[in-house]
Order: structure tokens, then C-alpha cells, then sequence
């Protein structure tokens, strides 16, 4: 009997620290409370029909160390390229913009994303907290190329 309650009490320890989830924000939560605590801004920009972009949802963005990075040291906003929402950020309106019938990128996606006239996704781009932007990179990142990212602009 006390076996049990000893092995439930470990996994009720660590529990918590076993379910941590990524602390995302919208770009109107930002600019509030960049405004309390600055902090550097993490966008990472994606569709929903990107294989890569899943991959790093499913993947990076559940370990645990890039989960206490992200929560303890940055802002983190998750940008779906393809959303028909207008956002309000930086004193702006950005809009979606039609490519074709079924078709369109965001205007912030752009702004964010664009490296060499092209937005390749997934993009992860770092924002300092006047919305400079830092760094870019279009490609999958694992976690220990995103630790090594986070790491050097924390």
C-alpha cells in the first residue's frame, strides 16, 4: 500500500512540469504587455496545409525546454499566413489579401515573413519589443536549433 501512494505521489509531482504549455498571445495582447514587460517577440508564421509547419507544432513546439524558453523569456504569437482576420499592430490595420479564389496571404505574414521578395513557410521570425525585427528564417527548426536561436536573442 504504501508502494502505491508513494508511486502516486511522484506522478502527481511531476505532473505539472510534464503538461507546461506554450503561452500563446494574439499582436493585441503583445503590444499591452510589452508595454508592462518588454520582452523579445517570437512569431512563428505557417498554413495549415504546410507538412513542416505540423511538424513543428507537433514537435519543437511541445518540448519542454522550448516551452520554458519561450514562456519565461519571450512573447510567443503563432501567425496562420492564411487567416482572413483583420490584426491590429503597431499603430496598423493588416488585412488578408486574395491571391485568387481560394487564395491569399496576410499582409503581417508578408511583413514578417518576406525574406528576398519570397515568404516560405514555416518562417520564425524575433521582434525586439520596439517590433524590430532581429531574426528571420524560413525552414523547419528542431529543437536544438531552436534552443541555440533562443539561447543567443533571449
Amino acid at each position: 500500500m504504501k508502494k502505491v501512494l508513494y508511486i502516486l505521489l511522484i506522478f502527481f509531482c511531476t505532473m505539472p512540469s510534464g503538461f507546461a504549455q506554450l503561452k500563446i498571445h494574439t499582436f493585441e495582447e503583445i503590444e499591452k504587455l510589452s508595454k508592462e514587460k518588454p520582452k523579445p517577440i517570437v512569431v512563428f508564421i505557417h498554413t495549415s496545409w504546410c507538412n513542416y509547419c505540423r511538424m513543428m507544432e507537433n514537435s519543437t513546439f511541445k518540448n519542454p525546454e522550448i516551452i520554458q524558453l519561450l514562456n519565461s523569456n519571450f512573447y510567443f504569437i503563432s501567425l496562420d499566413a492564411e487567416s482572413r482576420n483583420d490584426i491590429q499592430f503597431n499603430n496598423h490595420t493588416f488585412k488578408f489579401k486574395p491571391k485568387g479564389p481560394n487564395t491569399g496571404i496576410h499582409e503581417l505574414a508578408t511583413a514578417l515573413a518576406e525574406i528576398d521578395s519570397q515568404v516560405v513557410y514555416p518562417a520564425f521570425t524575433i521582434l525586439q519589443d520596439d517590433y524590430s525585427v532581429v531574426f528571420q528564417k524560413h525552414s523547419f527548426l528542431n529543437t536544438k536549433e531552436l534552443v541555440a536561436i533562443l539561447e543567443k536573442t533571449k
